[in-house]
């Protein structure tokens, strides 16, 4: 019988998964860069909070409406 040939670990990482880790030090050298406050107003309120803070707040704010649209399209 033969041994079952040992592959090294990088060799064990999908595309999907190097893709998964490129997006991942991406987001983290947004964070890095964006650290700075920002003051956000909005009808008589005024927030003041880091870029990536608001901007990470309107991603999922955006993910979930297409989530609630296209469950709507698919009824």
């Amino acid at each position: 019988m033969s041994s079952p040939e040992k592959r090294s670990l990088l060799s064990r990482i999908t595309p999907t998964q190097w893709v998964a880790v490129a997006l991942t030090i991406l987001a983290i050298l947004f964070v890095v860069e964006n650290r700075g406050k920002v003051s956000i107003e909005f009808l008589l309120i005024t927030i003041r909070s880091p870029m990536w803070l608001v901007l990470l707040v309107l991603f999922v704010v955006g993910w979930l409406a297409g989530l609630l649209t296209a469950r709507q399209r698919r009824r």
